[in-house]
């Protein structure tokens, strides 16, 4: 809920219109025209208010985002949007346009029906004395918006957050594919394209799911969704810098050897751009269907650290005979090795013991990217780290992020709309933080100043290598820190 606050002329539809869409934005100038012989009709004004109040009410019980375009200077109407807000569960922000008297008296002259210039003066009276009381409102937030001359743009006098970026260097982006819309006539090609478009805009790798059944969670059980090892063996024969792996590959779907000898042929193909990551399944159903045996979780977990340590000891110089804490092995002859470490990370956030085998085992652990979620998480891994005498910092922490991610705010309610099935727009919009492509480097900064080094990006609506170019804007402003 944003309420604008204003003197005529001070630019409240203006900024609005540039970070809004038109939908969200209840003016009371537009309903005077609709219900009046135009925006300036003041005889119309009490039956405006009147759709104003109705369509802000409705809106907020649906948890939309809603704009209050109107003068904002009524401390009773202030408060009832505040508390609308609370009822819908939603932030009450107030705007303040602190904008110089000299302009608004400037924009008024120019108006068809100019405001009188007594009632303009109280006006921005009231605006000074809100300035000074509006902290006490018990508004969430409070933006003051300064604009002195025609000639300077409104901007925001407050930092959008009180993090200093330049501490950590930025979040590596992984682009997660788990959709393949591809043409049936050329199946390589769409990934081909996929592959070098992703290099070329600034992704540092590309990550497969390993599902032998299309998930639910993506799409319909009988779109295709290929052999990840296979699929990335080809990718790495393409001229590109892209890191590549799963996220992740279960470890009841392959013997821990097939796995060792899979991921090292993949890092020697690729000149050491391999990355592997391992969980202990969790779809019963694929396992049936393709006749695989799935053990309960205690032991699927077993799995995972025998296989991380079958691993580790089948990359290790020399064939000599290994004998470990969950394998013993003849002899570890595995060529070729890898070229490079191959870095293990674990999917699964399991606080008792999936973070624990991370802590005891692995090099990263792929968490949840909600920032509440991720903190304790987090804590939790670094108190394993710290039972096991192992330095929290050499586990990298990665996140796996599903993103609706548009060109501006109207491409993203398109998106939304398309994607959300029965959930109401508000809720899915929220789950997947659906905004222009610009405002998840924000979020992805947060993300690293909290020790996340790489972000898995899954676009839940990804339809091929030109739908990319979406997300060029994000790529370009990471880089600039």
């Amino acid at each position: 809920m944003v309420v604008l606050a204003g003197a005529a002329g001070s630019g409240k539809s203006t900024w609005a219109a540039e970070r809004f869409r038109t939908s969200e934005v209840v003016s009371s100038d537009a309903l005077r025209a609709a219900v009046g012989s135009g925006p300036a009709d003041l005889d119309a004004t009490g039956d405006a208010f009147v759709l104003l109040d109705q369509i802000v009410a409705a809106r907020s019980k649906r948890s939309l985002t809603t704009v209050i375009d109107t003068l904002g200077l009524d401390r009773e109407r202030r408060a009832n949007y505040r508390r609308l807000a609370r009822e819908a569960g939603l932030p009450a922000v107030l705007v303040i346009m602190n904008t110089a008297g000299t302009l608004c008296r400037e924009r008024n002259r120019e108006r068809d029906r100019p405001v009188p210039a007594p009632v303009l003066t109280d006006q921005l009276r009231k605006i000074k004395r809100l300035l000074d009381t509006a902290p006490d409102e018990g508004w969430d937030q409070t933006l003051i918006i300064e604009q002195h001359s025609a000639a300077a743009a409104p901007i925001d006098t407050q930092p959008s957050a009180d993090h200093d970026h330049g501490l950590h260097t930025r979040p590596r982006l992984i682009l997660q594919v788990s959709r393949f819309p591809w043409p049936e006539e050329d199946p390589a090609g769409w990934l081909r394209d996929l592959a070098l478009a992703a290099d070329e805009i600034g992704f540092d790798g590309l990550a497969l799911m390993d599902h032998l059944i299309q998930i639910p969670q993506v799409d319909r059980a009988w779109e295709p969704i290929p052999e990840p090892w296979v699929t990335l063996g080809m990718l790495a024969g393409l001229d590109t810098s892209l890191r590549l792996g799963t996220l992740v590959s279960p470890v009841t779907f392959r013997e821990p050897g097939i796995i060792a000898k899979t991921v090292a042929s993949l890092d020697v193909l690729s000149n050491g751009r391999a990355f592997c990551g391992l969980g202990a399944g969790w779809w019963l159903r694929e396992h049936q269907a393709y006749g695989l045996d799935f053990p309960n979780s205690r032991q699927r977990l077993d799995q995972l650290q025998l296989c991380i340590e079958t691993l580790r000891a089948l990359w290790a110089p020399g064939t000599k005979a290994y004998h470990g804490r969950y394998v013993h092995l003849p002899e570890t002859t595995c060529y070729p090795r890898p070229v490079s470490d191959v870095p293990i990370i674990v999917g699964g956030s399991g606080e008792r013991r999936t973070l624990r085998i991370v802590a005891e085992q692995a090099d990263g652990c792929n968490l949840p990217s909600d920032q509440s979620v991720l903190r304790t998480k987090i804590d939790i891994l670094h108190r394993h780290c710290a039972a096991v005498g192992r330095d929290p910092d050499s586990v990298e922490i990665t996140v796996l992020d599903l993103p609706v991610i548009g060109t501006d705010r109207e491409d993203v309610a398109v998106r939304v709309e398309r994607l959300r099935g029965r959930l109401p727009a508000a809720v899915y919009a929220a789950r997947h933080h659906a905004a222009p492509a610009i405002d998840h480097a924000q979020r992805y900064l947060e993300l690293s100043d909290l020790g996340v080094r790489t972000i898995f990006v899954a676009l839940p609506d990804l339809g091929g290598a030109d739908d990319l170019a979406r997300c060029a804007p994000l790529l370009a402003a990471l880089r600039r820190g």
